[in-house]
């Protein structure tokens, strides 16, 4: 049974969370970086929104352990803003976006994402460790080639991250050499760590390892591409800025689709990530409170010079294996990435890329679902489809489009599947000795074909007829109105229909058939028609 967080929690574990964090905070800063050059902005942009994305989530946020900061599929969309209007338009962007989600918080939309089926979310899972795999190819580029192409989505100009394996500038010779090597001796460490005996359980594989790689590196004096060598990371606080664009009507239509793009692209990635720790931790978060959470840090981001962001697999991943569960872990990393801007930059562009891939791949590892691949076999083909085709088209295209149309293919077949699902059994009533249709089965817009194919008015032989909705559902208004065309036909040949087991508001709603309709108030179900049925029951979240 899921615990669900209720209260603000700081921490359970203050160490782990505290070391977690740290680690967090390393692998933000080439992240935060890159996204930047994706948006293209200034790297600051970038820093400023991890810091602040991840302080205010983490403590407002709907889930703790849950790391959020700037991302590659917000950055992506903010492209053609910059691009064509400045920087400025995206801060005013953001605000706007901020806004929104909020709004979707406030009304309890989060709620809706319960609505997403497992198959759209090992889509959702594998393609996101795809992505990040191909990101991590980005950093065995030669420097001017890794500046050039995107992190997570390609090049500037083409938004899929599968590009990065076409467009050339690899590395050559000793440097790749030396690259690959300090990345595998990153994934050894990470891998063999844990089993040192006493060692192991102090301090998290993943920050040893970049301690240890880094020392190496340093020590040796190394010839390998740094931190420092993608941008400095030194910097001061970021400062209240209000967006210098025209307050007018002209400005918000060009704000507004894209603020609408990015608030349903924050809130997809961020809930659907909180989906995923659900299951790790076995505790549920909120929904609701965490769309209010990155509404309130994208609103501040961009009243603070900052790109926005929203919830970030792998780092929630590094996260949570690491230790990390309590609300502290993720301010740890915000607080120690404000560090390193304000006073250990220096330090932090020492730290080579290929400890970072190193982790970064092992993110990779342990975020594709390897489970998937064993039951495609096993599963429906309907189900295998959707999670091939999710993840393809996270990786060809963006997250948000691919649980969209996840989601529509898996309603479809749902839909397809529950149509062929409508039938009824002929018998006697044991009173009056009247023909009895026992329906069964549900009635929608889906099976009202097969529904109306069952009867034949005209050469039906009796002149009493019983519709038993025992066994059956009525969901929506094309099922109310099937209902009454065939008692407006039977009318029509002069018979009578007798409609018992109906529910009360299926009654209400009928027209034509209201005095067929006979009334037992003892068997009578009570279930509702599904298109009132979620305005009358309230789910917290």
């Amino acid at each position: 049974m899921l615990r669900l967080v209720h209260r603000f929690e700081l921490t359970k574990n203050p160490k782990a969370d505290i070391l977690s964090g740290i680690t967090v905070a390393l692998a933000l800063v080439p992240e935060a970086i890159a996204f930047a050059f994706v948006a293209g902005v200034s790297p600051l942009v970038g820093l400023y929104a991890a810091f602040i994305v991840g302080l205010i989530t983490s403590v407002f946020g709907g889930r703790s352990g849950m790391i959020s900061g700037a991302t590659g599929a917000m950055a992506v969309a903010m492209v053609g803003l910059v691009a064509f209007y400045g920087v400025e338009y995206l801060f005013a962007t953001i605000v706007l976006t901020g806004i929104i989600q909020i709004l979707a918080g406030a009304f309890h939309l989060g709620k809706f994402i319960r609505l997403v089926p497992h198959s759209v979310m090992l889509g959702f899972v594998n393609g996101l460790a795809v992505v990040i795999f191909l990101a991590q190819l980005g950093q065995f580029k030669a420097s001017k080639a890794a500046q050039d192409v995107s992190p997570s989505h390609g090049t500037e100009n083409a938004h899929s991250a599968i590009d990065v394996i076409f467009n050339g500038g690899w590395m050559q010779g000793s440097e790749m050499y030396l690259m690959v090597g300090l990345t595998l001796l990153t994934m050894a460490i990470i891998w063999l760590f844990p089993k040192i005996p006493k060692i192991g359980k102090l301090i998290p594989a993943p920050l040893a390892s970049i301690a240890i790689v880094s020392g190496l590196v340093i020590s040796l004096n190394l010839d390998t591409r740094t931190v420092g060598d993608l941008a400095s990371v030194a910097g001061g606080l970021p400062t209240f800025h209000i967006p210098m664009v025209p307050f007018t009507f002209e400005t918000l239509i060009i704000i507004l689709p894209l603020a609408f793009t990015l608030a349903a692209i924050g809130l997809i990635e961020s809930l659907l990530t909180l989906t995923l720790i659900d299951e790790l931790t076995e505790s549920r978060g909120r929904t609701s409170k965490e769309c209010i959470g990155q509404g309130s840090a994208n609103l501040t981001c961009g009243f603070f010079g900052a790109m926005g962001g929203c919830a970030m697999i792998g780092q929630s991943m590094i996260n949570i294996k690491s230790g990390g569960r309590g609300r502290l872990s993720g301010i740890t990393a915000a607080l120690t990435l404000l560090c390193f801007i304000l006073f250990a930059s220096s330090l932090i562009e020492m730290v080579p890329l290929a400890a970072l891939t190193g982790l970064m791949m092992m993110v990779v590892i342990g975020t594709f679902a390897w489970a998937s691949i064993r039951i495609m076999k096993k599963i429906p083909r309907e189900d295998a489809f959707v999670i091939i085709l999710v993840t393809g088209i996270t990786v060809a295209h963006d997250l948000a489009m691919a649980v969209i149309i996840g989601v529509i293919v898996s309603a479809l077949v749902y839909a397809w599947k529950s149509a062929k699902h409508i039938w009824v059994v002929e018998g006697r009533s044991e009173k009056e000795g009247h023909k009895v249709y026992m329906l069964h089965g549900p009635l929608f817009f889906g099976s009202i074909a097969g529904f109306k194919d069952i009867f034949d008015p005209k050469n039906d032989e009796e002149s009493d007829i019983i519709l038993d909705f025992r066994n059956a559902r009525v969901w929506d208004h094309s099922a109310l109105e099937a209902i009454d065309a065939l008692a407006a036909k039977y009318k029509e040949v002069g018979k009578k229909l007798h409609l018992v087991h109906l529910s009360p508001d299926c009654q209400l709603l009928l027209k034509n058939a209201k005095d067929m309709v006979e009334v037992n108030m003892i068997e009578d179900p009570h279930y509702g028609v599904l298109v009132d049925y979620a305005d009358t029951v309230g789910v917290k979240t």
